[in-house]
């Protein structure tokens, strides 16, 4: 059963209407007091209340009622219904236990999608033929198995899903083994890397332009959005997202429609969404250069990948995978002296190492190479990090030192290039 809790009856009988045209039970309450009564006599499997009663507006009431059901019931997931904007106040209710909120004016089929997420994440799905589309992910360590685990339990769902984890510790990885394990697998599977994507570019590149939209659109565009319509999109370093790009995917996210440039006519997508970032996104919601309601929205579900040197024992395993036929040329004591390495380019470095090692040493590998290339300067970076790397310094130093204009350069945004900065050393 849902237990609806809204005094107005309109939304209560059209609610009532909707849920149980698609075969769910609906309880209603019309004020907190027949809330608690029903809380106290049946066993609802989902609340779905308003935040307001009476005259009030000040969401006061139903901060209150959540706190007492979940008192009551700490288990049962509650749904928060408010509008756009008192996003504040449903952010508020997060923090107090709620499992999502959604917005006035809803559309039906999104209600009902959002439903059907947080029961299906409730009832413990089991994970069945899904453990092959994660074979991919090396490792025995319970602190790696333990999200697996967890990725295989929630992949059958639509639920919005933030991976968080240093570089190289494989958080692409993980979220195409969640797609491949969803209902979505036929579906496309669509990469971003918003840390690419400067402030400028951001709505074309992800809702897509009409020909003529702005000076140089000399064609129509499809934005990744539309791109991954009924698959996965993939919307890797989100910690990077400038304040103005956070509020636009936030609309896209909340209402599962976007404009493209040039039009008005509004699209609807049905998408899952997964980020991923090796950021402290909480600590960037305190310093607010990251939104609370979007950090909310985008992590119903959290895995965090631990880094190698969390897990040591794994690294034989992944040594042999990448070494393949050439495994046997390297020594017990050479495996040992991999194993104590603490990798800071996490997996990615491991692999580089490993492959730089084959191609450098025809014959036996000796604990002396692995020396060489742990003590040499670029050791802890990736190529391609190498390369960000003298990229950014050298449009720093082409502009002076003057970050907006190496940010203008790069087609960055200046906080994307003030973090590699920090990252990369180069104060």
């Amino acid at each position: 059963m849902i237990l609806l809790i809204d005094d107005d009856i309109s939304i209560r009988e059209s609610v009532r209407f909707v849920l149980k045209h698609v075969g769910y039970e609906c309880g209603l309450a019309e004020n907190p007091a027949e809330a608690m009564d029903l809380l106290r006599t049946h066993q609802p499997d989902l609340v779905l209340m308003d935040m307001n009663f009476g005259n009030s507006t000040s969401g006061a009431e139903g901060l209150e009622l959540l706190r007492r059901v979940k008192a009551l019931r700490p288990g049962l997931p509650v749904i928060l219904i408010t509008a756009w904007g008192t996003i504040p106040l449903a952010v508020e209710g997060m923090r107090l236990g709620a499992s999502d909120f959604i917005t006035k004016p809803w559309n039906n089929q999104e209600l009902l999608r959002r439903i059907e997420t947080i029961l299906q994440l409730h009832s413990k799905p089991t994970p069945g033929d899904t453990a092959q589309c994660f074979s991919k992910i090396l490792g025995n360590h319970p602190s790696l198995t333990s999200v697996i685990k967890t990725a295989q339990m929630i992949a059958p769902t639509d639920a919005p899903v933030l991976i968080l984890g240093e570089n190289g510790t494989g958080k692409e990885l993980l979220a195409e083994a969640i797609h491949r394990a969803s209902r979505r697998a036929g579906r496309p599977f669509v990469k971003v890397n918003l840390g690419g994507i400067s402030q400028s570019l951001f709505e074309s590149e992800m809702f897509g332009h009409r020909k003529g939209a702005y000076t140089g659109a000399i064609a129509d565009r499809v934005g990744r959005f539309e791109l991954a319509d009924h698959g996965t999109i993939f919307l890797d370093e989100i910690g990077d997202l400038d304040a103005a790009s956070q509020v636009k995917l936030l609309r896209v996210l909340q209402e599962h429609t976007f404009e493209r440039l040039g039009e008005s006519q509004p699209h609807r997508v049905d998408i899952r969404v997964i980020c991923a970032t090796n950021a402290d996104l909480q600590q960037r919601v305190a310093e607010r250069t990251f939104r609370e309601d979007l950090f909310y929205r985008i992590n119903l579900i959290t895995l965090r990948l631990p880094a190698l040197r969390e897990r040591p024992e794994d690294i034989p395993l992944l040594v042999k995978h990448f070494a393949g036929e050439d495994y046997s040329r390297f020594s017990a004591a050479a495996i040992e002296r991999l194993a104590s390495l603490p990798y800071p380019g996490n997996i990615r470095q491991l692999k580089n190492m490993v492959e730089s090692l084959i191609l450098t040493h025809p014959d036996d590998i000796p604990t002396s190479a692995i020396e060489a290339a742990d003590s040499a300067p670029s050791s802890a970076l990736t190529d391609i990090e190498s390369m960000e790397r003298r990229q950014i310094a050298i449009a720093l130093e082409q502009c002076e030192g003057n970050v907006a204009k190496a940010a203008a350069l790069l087609g960055l945004t200046r906080q994307a290039v003030y973090r590699r900065i920090e990252k990369y050393g180069l104060r």
